[in-house]
């Protein structure tokens, strides 16, 4: 892989990652398309590091937050009980009774930091069972056809029906574990950890800037976790053919960040006025194009991947 197309690469990483259209079938498809094959699973999650960072220095107030009210809940000093150490505070219609020990106190950032690792179970256990398909199988290209056009229409049907009520401070446990089942579903290139969090989260109520904050910060612990997993697993190996080389990843990583902040900004502008109906209907035609150039023999369907 040349430097330009590290470059291109890296573009396409940052302009797609948090937007609901899969960065990694695009990643997939443009691999395909400047001949040099599928990029592969590990230079898609290393590329993803630039994306987070861009997430992490855009979030950084409510990270922080975050972290600052989970370690002090967790040690207690909102009370001495678990419903205080998990930031949930007192069970409606209790009493406190104060018997010389602290009640329990609500913290919303205390609690989202728990509902963040409770919501990175799913796609943690999914992706090592499945680690060899996700490597392999889950990059067909018809897979991704199917994926980009059905789970496109479930954000159609999202974005329409959706009641769009519930902010944040609602999250409860069981919505979390809906919203990991629905990032756990990315590992199929097509889906879109963002598109797959965003439906999920507009079919239990959020609004649209509520569910797409919250796919955000949900991601950042399986992103960096499987970037750095692919990081140390591939270090002193010895690259495969057609498989980009280390300059190439870096140079993509980099490029993927620059983009990526830009682009988070433009579209939190965008999900807090308008609908996702463009991104679906971008979904469908990137899906028939895919079709188009898979039946003209433009592009292979396996890209060397068995």
């Amino acid at each position: 892989m040349t430097a330009w197309e590290a470059i291109l690469l890296g573009l396409v990483q940052g302009l797609t990652e948090f937007l609901p259209i899969s960065s990694s079938a695009h990643l997939r498809i443009v691999g395909e398309l400047l001949g040099s094959g599928d990029p592969g699973a590990a230079f898609t999650a290393i590329t993803q590091i630039g994306t987070e960072i861009a997430v992490i220095i855009y979030y950084r107030k409510k990270i922080g937050a975050i972290l600052v009210a989970w370690f002090k809940a967790l040690s207690g000093a909102n009370g001495n009980g678990w419903r205080a150490r998990a930031g949930l505070g007192p069970r409606p219609g209790s009493v406190d009774l104060r018997h010389g020990r602290p009640g329990a106190t609500a913290n919303h950032d205390a609690a989202m930091g728990w509902y963040i690792i409770f919501g990175s179970i799913p796609i943690v256990v999914l992706g090592l069972l499945f680690e060899d398909q996700i490597e392999s199988t889950f990059r067909n290209l018809w897979l991704t056809v199917f994926t980009l056009a059905f789970f496109g229409l479930l954000l159609l049907l999202a974005d329409v029906f959706g009641r769009q009520e519930r902010e944040l401070t609602s999250l409860t446990g069981p919505s979390a574990l809906g919203f990991g089942l629905a990032q756990a579903l990315a590992l199929v290139p097509g889906v879109s950890r963002s598109g797959g969090t965003i439906t999920a989260g507009m079919t239990m109520g959020f609004t649209r800037r509520a569910a797409a904050d919250y796919s955000f910060l949900l991601a950042l612990p399986a992103v960096l976790g499987s970037g750095f997993y692919q990081l140390f697993k591939t270090m002193g190996e010895p690259i495969p053919e057609g498989a980009p080389g280390w300059g190439a990843t870096i140079i993509a990583t980099i490029i993927a960040f620059g983009v990526g902040y830009a682009v988070i900004i433009g579209f939190l502008k965008i999900v807090g006025n308008y609908s996702y109906k463009p991104f679906v209907f971008y979904r469908f035609a990137l899906a028939g194009a895919v079709v188009w150039l898979l039946m003209s023999g433009t592009i292979d369907a396996t890209g060397g991947v068995s």
